[in-house]
């Protein structure tokens, strides 16, 4: 990918064509145009500030829920530093992360403190970002359940902290602007014993290994739950449970996960996965929604 983007100024730093398969799960995809790591929150309101209006911005954690289409991401990418991974206890049962934390690392920090209410995060394979975004759920809690507010840069480059309240969470869904950054998220907890909260972790775990592909290269819960039902209950009953298009496959053991086997390009994967939408659709009527994000250019 060529790019004809010219960058502002970045204490932090900067790639041309920065590759995304290296650490997006299911190891596919293209490029960025560009790949920024900014050094702080004052480099990265500096660096939006700064950037052409006209250049999309796309914030990446992980990568643990994303597709990246074979042709690569236009405009810039962003990926916080180690410095905006940090975890803080704070007073009344409260936790500040940064955007680039893990959810393991928040819910164990939580743990330590004796702080309860946390513990589905340790069932979140993502960032604090991320998951504040997507108002992302596991084990009949949602983000949304013990946000207070978060911290963005937004695309022009202003920082601003919100109230969970200005958020509109619905479903794994904010109003979080496009091109915005989480950089910064307070969580509110409630008391609770240490060996209590770290047993529900583990049984979170536990459940985890048992009944999902942790194992394989694949991106997590592919589609929402419809309400009323489960997708996977959904995907099994029109028959979709080890289908196939190349190397992406169903998976035989939790069929909302698709799997890169080995050699799966983005398109096979994102092709299964309309694939498997037909089918239930065909099969029941229902329309399932893509909870994967998908980025990019197909090529």
């Amino acid at each position: 990918m060529s790019s004809a983007i010219e960058l502002p100024r970045l204490e932090g730093q900067s790639e041309r064509g920065g590759g995304l398969a290296d650490f997006v799960w299911f190891r596919t995809g293209g490029p960025a145009e560009w790949l920024v790591r900014p050094a702080s929150v004052d480099d990265l309101s500096d660096f939006l500030h700064r950037l052409d209006p006209a250049v999309p911005v796309l914030p990446v954690g992980v990568g643990s829920n994303l597709i990246v289409r074979d042709g690569g991401v236009p405009g810039v990418v962003v990926r916080l530093p180690k410095s905006l991974a940090s975890v803080k206890v704070e007073a009344g049962q409260r936790i500040r992360a940064g955007g680039g934390a893990m959810g393991i690392t928040v819910a164990t920090k939580a743990r330590d403190a004796g702080i309860a209410g946390l513990e589905f995060l340790r069932g979140i394979p993502g960032t604090a970002g991320g998951t504040v975004r997507m108002n992302g759920g596991a084990y009949g809690r949602e983000t949304r359940d013990i946000l207070v507010e978060v911290t963005l840069v937004l695309r022009n480059g202003s920082v601003e902290t919100w109230p969970v309240e200005r958020l509109g969470y619905t479903y794994r869904h904010s109003e979080i602007p496009e091109g915005a950054v989480v950089v910064e998220a307070l969580f509110q907890g409630e008391p609770g014993d240490p060996a209590a909260i770290g047993a529900e972790m583990d049984r979170i775990a536990a459940e985890r290994e048992a009944s999902q592909p942790l194992r394989s290269r694949t991106g997590g819960s592919t589609f929402k739950n419809p309400p009323g039902t489960k997708a996977w209950q959904l995907i099994d009953a029109a028959g979709c449970r080890g289908l196939r298009i190349g190397d992406a496959q169903v998976s035989e053991k939790h069929c909302n996960f698709l799997l890169n086997l080995g050699n799966a390009t983005s398109g096979e994967i994102e092709a299964l996965g309309e694939e498997v939408r037909q089918r239930v659709l065909d099969h029941s009527g229902v329309r399932l929604e893509w909870e994967i994000q998908r980025v990019g250019v197909a090529q």
